[in-house]
């Protein structure tokens, strides 16, 4: 890992690192060991980051000491979802909790657009890394990512928490062991109701909000309701749409299942066919992944809120016998001649938090289930189902050098620009 003097630390973070004069790059952090309680901290605490406060928080072995958020409600909301009994540092700003050597381990559950920078400035500062889904915001940033987590040995877990689950690796097993024979397709589903946003105007954000550094690396703009809480997530500055948010999941499990990581071609579609209002990210989208032997579909449909093919959102493989179907009702092997018959269960967040604290406490990754290099192909998927959406067109894509070879439009959407004094750390 590379050192880097305090003059170049302050030089690299500008505005969104020069309250932080004491942090120093290559410092010895995060080394817990074998039987020793784990000293947690929590970045981003809106819905999901207080799921993190309480799953973190309720094991025996493991204590949430800090809490991070710009918006101070978000920070009294999360302070009640962790011991009374403990000390707990809340604060807006995520470099104090780095420059703490006390703590081990972080998480990261702000929005998609903070995911990559904060893990990389933990990871900079020692610290293990339990990250959200999308994992990072552009394909360049998951790249990133997983090479600073091999350069520094750390815990990288995803938030794909259905590679913890019992029942869907069994299932994987089944599935390579030929139960339905050859899959040469599988579908990732993702077909929920989201409701429409409606228009929300331009006007100041709410008082003791940290505006400036919830933009981070994205444009500066006025606050809006529908580009703030949980909205974020359907504006391309701060977002992933949907395939980020939760097709993730799909997309991952049905990867795993077909034993595949990058596609060689990507084709699709998508738009608005049910919004009509702030949002910039399609409600409807499908999206073709080809490989050399299969191929991996994902659909989309925001404004459904029934079951398809036994499931909600889920996944479905194809093979020469029967498929197979993966959701939150189960796993199931659906034989063409015979009954249905239950695998095994579908995903586990506590499971997949659990695998994490005790890797920490190994000081080793090589026991973690969603680590950053399967997180890293996963969420590449999404990101290019993402290019060909906006571009229009099918893309060929180098896994070699991760670039979108005699298309400049889409190979630029590989990465993004960042504002000055929020560029990328380095690792």
């Amino acid at each position: 890992m590379k050192d880097v003097s305090r003059r170049d630390f302050i030089k690299t973070t500008g505005a969104a690192g020069a309250a932080v004069a004491t942090f120093f790059i290559g410092t010895s952090r995060g080394q817990a060991g074998p039987n020793d309680r784990v000293r947690h901290a929590v970045i981003g605490v809106g819905g999901q980051g207080r799921g993190h406060c309480r799953a973190f928080d309720g094991f025996e072995d493991c204590d949430v000491v800090a809490i991070c958020d710009v918006d101070p409600t978000q920070l009294e909301k999360a302070r009640k979802e962790v011991n009374p009994d403990t000390e707990v540092k809340l604060v807006s700003d995520f470099h104090t909790i780095l420059e703490d050597p006390s703590i081990d381990s972080v998480s990261v559950a702000t929005p998609d657009h903070w995911h990559t920078p904060v893990a990389l400035w933990a990871l900079a500062a020692g610290k293990h890394v339990y990250v959200e889904k999308p994992c990072a915001h552009n394909v360049r940033e998951a790249q990133l990512l997983g090479e600073a987590a091999t350069k520094t040995g750390k815990c990288v877990q995803h938030g794909t928490q259905a590679r913890s689950s019992q029942g869907v690796a069994d299932t994987v097993q089944a599935l390579r062991g030929g139960i339905v024979g050859k899959v040469r397709l599988a579908k990732a589903i993702n077909h929920q109701l989201r409701g429409p946003i409606g228009r929300g105007p331009d006007s100041d954000p709410p008082p003791g909000v940290d505006y400036d550094r919830w933009l981070g690396p994205a444009p500066v703009r006025p606050w809006s309701k529908n580009r703030w809480h949980y909205h974020w997530h359907w504006h391309w500055d701060y977002g992933t749409g949907d395939i980020g948010n939760d097709g993730v999941h799909q997309i991952d499990v049905a990867r795993w299942g077909l034993g595949v990581a990058f596609p060689k071609a990507v084709s699709g579609s998508g738009g608005q066919l049910f919004y009509d209002d702030d949002h910039e990210t399609p409600d409807t989208q499908i999206v073709t992944y080809e490989y050399d032997d299969c191929y991996l579909i994902y659909e989309m449909r925001l404004w459904t809120d029934y079951k398809l093919e036994g499931q909600t959102n889920g996944i479905v493989y194809y093979g020469d016998t029967g498929t197979v179907d993966i959701g939150s009702q189960g796993c199931f092997h659906n034989p063409i001649e015979g009954e249905r018959k239950r695998l095994g269960d579908w995903s586990s967040f506590t499971a997949n938090v659990r695998n994490f604290v005790d890797c920490v406490k190994a000081n080793d990754p090589s026991g973690l289930k969603a680590p950053i290099s399967e997180a890293f192909p996963s969420v590449t998927l999404c990101h290019l189902g993402n290019i060909v959406t906006r571009v229009g067109r099918r893309i060929e894509y180098d896994s070699e050098n991760h670039r979108i070879p005699g298309d400049e439009e889409a190979d630029k959407l590989l990465t993004r620009t960042y504002r000055k004094g929020y560029e990328l750390p380095e690792v």
